[in-house]
């Protein structure tokens, strides 16, 4: 079952290049957050804006998979009190370091919220110059391959794949519940966004969809960073599309082309139509392949 919550006019912050956390510009406009009742007590949260939220409620307290971008906290908490009766999730997971998904820990962290994030996710953060980033945007509990859980009745796992989107990525798999938030290492119907800048790879990117698949079974939803409830065969496909994207671009670098040769022989034309999105144009995607072959070819 899904409704709508509007929740009124956000200056919602948008990371120069995109999604990253660095650089940021204010967009002014009129968010609703969508959100699906997934059973077992979850939700999957969404505002077309930013990531995708989880939420996991019952007795034992909320527990939230990211919380979107700065200045929409109070907005968020408004979803979740509507959900859960309660504003202040308990725990929040960080699935990686980017504004979109971190953007609203201060607004709970201040509130008693206790963010858990992996090392590098922390680190990206406090070194990062910018002026959302508030001493309690920072995650307090840290792990390195893993984190659990037990909540609601749901086994709740929180585990790192390594050089992915960024180097401190983390999927969250509600175990009973056979639900998968895989962050932003799945864009689903979507070309994908490797922070190459942040320790991200393409291989590694593929290697983490590759894991999210070995974990899911035929019937698991999954929760993708950006782009809509999915399952397997959605994730098989952007595994499929990046993996000859990247082999497409890659023989071109072998070959000797240099950036604007790549460019000219539009290796990823017949992609277009279908992947192609605002923040990772098709020309933006030849471009991340391109700097991926030259640095780790």
């Amino acid at each position: 079952m899904s409704f709508r919550l509007a929740i009124g006019t956000a200056a919602a912050v948008l990371a120069a290049g995109g999604l990253a956390a660095g650089s940021a510009v204010a967009v002014q406009q009129d968010v609703t957050a969508t959100s699906t009742d997934m059973g077992d007590g979850i939700h999957m949260i969404s505002t077309g804006i930013a990531g995708n939220l989880a939420l996991l409620t019952g007795d034992d307290g909320v527990v939230m998979v990211d919380d979107q971008l700065p200045n929409t906290g109070s907005l968020i908490e408004g979803a979740v009190v509507e959900i859960a009766g309660a504003g202040a999730p308990r725990f929040i997971v960080n699935t990686h370091w980017h504004g979109d998904h971190t953007g609203g820990n201060a607004h709970f962290a201040d509130q008693g919220t206790t963010i858990a994030a992996h090392h590098n996710i922390r680190s990206r953060l406090a070194a990062a110059d910018n002026d959302w980033i508030q001493p309690s945007t920072l995650p307090i509990l840290t792990f390195g391959q893993d984190l659990t859980f037990h909540m609601n009745g749901q086994t709740v796992e929180a585990v790192h794949v390594p050089a992915a989107h960024t180097d401190g990525d983390a999927f969250v798999y509600f175990r009973e519940a056979d639900i998968l938030h895989m962050g932003d290492t799945f864009f689903s119907g979507l070309f994908p966004y490797i922070d190459l800048g942040a320790g991200g790879t393409v291989d590694g990117f593929i290697a983490a969809m590759e894991r999210g698949l070995e974990l899911a079974g035929d019937e698991t939803r999954i929760i993708p960073g950006h782009g809509p409830l999915s399952g397997p065969a959605e994730l098989q496909a952007a595994i499929d599309m990046l993996r000859e994207a990247s082999f497409r671009v890659r023989t071109l670098v072998e070959g000797g082309a240099d950036l604007d040769a790549v460019r000219a022989a539009e290796p990823l034309a017949d992609y277009d139509a279908d992947w192609s999105w605002r923040f990772i144009t098709t020309e933006r995607m030849v471009e991340t392949l391109y700097n991926d072959a030259v640095s780790n070819g």
